[in-house]
Formats: C-alpha cells, structure tokens, sequence
C-alpha cells in the first residue's frame, strides 16, 4: 500500500484488464487490498462520485487510495488542477462516510515503462512496477483467472459477432420453439437439464453446437426449475464445461434469450473469483431486461464487495432442485475451483 508503483501494477490482475483513461479507487482494508472501483474518465464523472463513494462504503474500508490513468495528465503535472478538483469533491463524499482519501496518484500508462506522480504536489513519482512480475498478477493465473490487455477484449467474451449468421438461424429457431410451448416452461426439466450438461461437455471439449442445439438450450433456460438447477453445476466438475457453454450462448442467442445465459455466465464467473467478467456479463444481462432478478441481486452483491464464497452457497439449491426432478449432478468441489 506505500509503494504505489507495486499498487499500480496490481490493478490489472484485479480489474481483469489493463485500465484506460479511469478513476480507479482502491478500498484499504485492515492494511490490506480491498474491493476495486473503476470507471471511465468523462465530464460526467464528477456527477458519479457520491454514487462512487456510497458504493465503496458498502464495505467499510478504513481507506481509500486514488489512481488515475490519464497520458496528458501525467506528463504534465502541473496541468492536474481538474484531477485535483475531482479528488477534492471525491474527498468530501468519503468523508461523508467516515473514510479518508490517503492518496490520489496519476499514472500515465500502466504498464512497463509507466510513470506516476502524485496528484497533491508532494513531489513524489517513480515509475510502475512490471504487472507481469506482480505477486497479485501471479496468483491471478494461478487460480485460472485469464487476464485481458483492454476492457474492449473482455467484453468480446459474450460480444455478438459482426457477421452473425449463426444468430439468424439460431433466432428463427428458437421463434419456433417458443411458439410451440407454453412460455416459460418445459414439459421434462430433467430432460432439459439433461442435454443442457450434455451441450457442456462438448463446448468444453472445444465442440460447436448447432443453430438448433443453441436455440433448444436457450429456450430451455427460461423454465426456472431447469435454470436455477443448472447453477448448480457452478461448484461441480463440469463448472469450467457449463461456463464455456454460457459465454458460447451469449454470443449466439438474441434478446431477450441471451439473458439468462449472461446471467449464468455472471453467477459462474462471480462463483470462482472472477469479478471483471461477472460485472460485465450482469451489465449486459440488465440493459435487456433491467427488471431481472437474479441478475439484479447478483450485480448488487458484486458492487458491494460481497465474497465469492457466499455466492458459491446459492449454488447448492441446485443440487436440491436436481434431487427433486430426478437428475443427478456432477459432484461437489469442497474449494474453489479453478478455470480450465
């Protein structure tokens, strides 16, 4: 925490991805890393800051350190007087919090080769730790975390392509199935949560599904019995498989389909640690349906820092919904598990 070079050079490993033109507030807990806050630089973000500031609070830090990714600010350090402002107001709102704004640095790229001053005039500066090298990069890839140059990059995880064919068919498809049942459920869950698992394991052994198999799975997960078993296998064996075919799902099915499979992927990725693809998969997930609500509690719990390890607990509903329809799931994993 007193050597921001190191600090700077965490924050991909945190973020998931290497920060652009942001705020980033890093929340100290019991003199260690807390909950990480990022968001763009615009006019607009002074606007956010109580927003911010309320949301950082949820997890009652003892403090906050300021970082802020500008190139032109950075190279002009005495060019930082609307830096300073933001920081200033920033300031009153934590106060308003009981919590203190100890540093506020700005860094002009961060990565190899970046420099960082703080913002306050005190004179300090140095340049940006290696993120490649940082203890927290290195127990971000060894707990299977993928780690993203770019927040674009990250979001191409569940981004529908360009030239979208498969989407065609995969809509008329699943127009049909939707057509023919009644909205919403299924006629054999079991059978549903059945090929659901069964679709897993090919995505993940790198197979492709149909546009048909897409759409039966996706029309599938609006029944809720079918998609509150399926979180289940979120704490199994087949949980990196079931998050392969979810983040495949996304990029295939259209609104208001894809929904629960982003949500899916959101609970999947929050459930083993990874923070930055849960907050962009919940994202997207409520710009369609802003109303949802698991997507809503989950990007709730995420934004106020709550553990993976609570999240992982609504898994086991899962199991007791597979008991009920008569499907048996792949077996438990005490710990977290690990990315494929």
């Amino acid at each position: 925490m007193n050597r921001p070079g190191a600090l700077i050079a965490a924050l991909p490993a945190v973020l998931g991805f290497v920060p652009e033109k942001s705020l980033v507030l890093v929340a100290i807990e019991r003199g260690e890393m807390g909950a990480v806050l990022r968001v763009d630089l615009s006019e607009e973000l002074v606007d956010r800051l109580a927003q911010l500031a309320e949301l950082i609070a949820a997890g009652r830090p003892d403090a906050v350190i300021a970082v802020i990714v500008d190139p032109e600010a950075a190279r002009c350090p005495m060019c930082n007087e609307e830096h300073r402002q933001l920081c200033e107001e920033l300031t009153q709102y934590l106060r308003a919090h009981r919590i203190s704004l100890i540093d506020a640095h700005v860094v002009d790229q961060v990565g190899p080769g970046g420099r960082w001053h703080c913002l306050d005039g005190c004179g300090s500066g140095g340049t940006v730790d290696d993120p490649a090298s940082s203890p927290v990069t290195m127990a971000a890839v060894l707990d299977g975390r993928r780690l993203y140059d770019s927040r674009a990059d990250l979001e191409a995880v569940i981004a529908v392509p360009d030239d979208d064919a498969l989407g065609h068919d995969v809509a008329c498809a699943i127009d049909r199935l939707a057509a023919d049942g009644t909205p919403g459920r299924m006629e054999d869950p079991a059978a549903a949560v059945r090929h659901a698992m069964e679709a897993a394991q090919r995505v993940g052994a790198g197979g492709v599904l149909t546009a048909s198999e897409v759409a039966a799975v996706g029309h599938a997960l609006t029944d809720l019995t079918v998609r509150d078993t399926l979180y289940g296998l979120a704490v199994g064996d087949m949980a990196g498989a079931a998050e392969c075919l979810w983040a495949s799902l996304s990029r295939a099915l259209p609104p208001p389909w894809r929904v629960e499979s982003l949500t899916l992927l959101g609970f999947f990725a929050y459930a083993r640690g990874d923070g930055p693809l849960a907050g962009v998969s919940l994202e997207a997930a409520l710009r369609i349906d802003p109303a949802h609500r698991m997507a809503g509690m989950l990007d709730t719990a995420l934004q106020s820092g709550m553990r993976p390890e609570r999240i992982r607990q609504l898994a086991m509903t899962g199991y007791r919904l597979a008991e009920r329809v008569g499907v048996e799931l792949p077996p438990r994993r005490s710990g977290r598990r690990r990315a494929g």
